[in-house]
């Protein structure tokens, strides 16, 4: 697999929301889109993640082109997905793709994977719903022999290979990092078990999150898998100048977001989100918050810094302050530092179906 070590600080990203309301002026929602980028690269943030669906009601950029045009629009920011849905493509085919971006980002791709939950998704594509992971159990491996130089020859759901290479080879030996989104202990375990490395997902406060990291580094060791790799923690944020103005501008929107996820028991109440799960407050305490997950062994920590409907000018905000304000604060604590760290072992709607 392609592993990477532990970074001097905690790496903070931002998942972006590019996707558009419904008769907006989505050339209008691309500038602001971009503005949002741009400034993540000059304050200093570490990768920006784009998530994948089909037959949204939104206007939805796909991700694979986006993370292409991004890649000639940025020069040293981390770029990927959160998450693509793998099992709905050829795995060889998307494998050349992956390649090309990692060439075209100069080495700058994660390959973020998923099941997805959306059956419409699913019977629009042909593909069976209750084979997703199956696929995801046949695909992750395939392609990390391709982006190797192997030469495999295999069979399965996506056709034949005998003896098959693909000469364009990723810049990233043995190709980009793999995250895989799991919400349950059975989709950690197949995380560890194809040595990838867990998306955790943004819902538990620090005492969950504490335990699910630990739960996957001994799960890691019962598949003989090495400690070294990224630890994403994807979490939902929002910094303003008091904790406040921060609470004000995330309630209603952040509220909203939950609400819609009808199939998700998240277990989490708009008060519980902004007291333990979100990050939500003033740059002092964004940084406290920040440094607890990298005290725990967190590498990445990914923020979603707009919903639906917020303003343009309140996701800028956020970007500016976490550059300007949280990451010098960082800069002491090395990720991975905890107890929980790499050294330690010897460890969008409806979100029905998740493992």
């Amino acid at each position: 697999m392609s592993q990477t070590a532990a970074p001097r600080r905690l790496r903070v990203g931002m998942s972006l929301s590019a996707h558009y309301e419904i008769g907006a002026d989505a050339r209008a929602g691309l500038r602001e889109t971009m503005e949002q980028v741009r400034l993540a690269e000059e304050v200093g943030l570490d990768s920006i993640l784009i998530g994948h669906h089909y037959l949204t009601r939104s206007q939805f950029l796909q991700p694979l082109s986006t993370v292409a045009f991004l890649a000639a629009e940025t020069e040293r920011i981390r770029l990927g997905f959160g998450v693509y849905l793998l099992p709905l493509h050829n795995p060889i085919a998307l494998a050349e793709e992956l390649a090309t971006v990692d060439v075209l980002s100069g080495g700058r791709l994660i390959a973020g994977f998923g099941s997805g939950y959306r059956k419409v998704e699913y019977r629009a594509m042909g593909v069976p719903f209750e084979e997703r992971f199956r696929r995801l159990d046949e695909y992750v491996p395939l392609m990390r022999s391709l982006w190797s130089g192997e030469a495999v020859t295999a069979s399965g759901s996506f056709g034949e290979l005998d003896g098959a290479r693909i000469c364009l080879r990723p810049v990233q030996p043995g190709g980009p990092p793999v995250w895989l989104g799991a919400f349950g202990p059975v989709g950690m375990r197949r995380v560890a078990r194809l040595d990838a490395s867990w998306a955790v997902a943004p819902n538990g406060d620090l005492a969950e999150v504490t335990d699910r990291m630990t739960a996957f580094r001994e799960t890691l060791a019962e598949y003989g898998r090495l400690p070294e790799r990224d630890y994403p923690l994807l979490r939902e944020g929002c910094v303003a100048p008091t904790r406040q103005a921060a609470l004000d501008t995330a309630r209603p929107y952040l509220a909203q977001q939950y609400a819609d996820y009808r199939g998700w028991d998240h277990g989490a109440t708009i008060d519980d989100l902004l007291a333990g799960q979100a990050v939500v407050g003033d740059p002092a305490a964004v940084a406290e918050r920040l440094r607890a997950y990298a005290e725990i062994g967190y590498t990445d920590v990914i923020l979603r810094l707009q919903w639906t409907g917020m303003p343009h000018r309140d996701v800028m905000r956020s970007i500016r302050l976490l550059g300007e304000e949280v990451l010098p604060a960082l800069e002491s604590v090395p990720a991975g530092s905890g107890a929980c760290g790499p050294s330690a072992v010897d460890g969008v709607s409806s979100v029905e179906g998740r493992q």
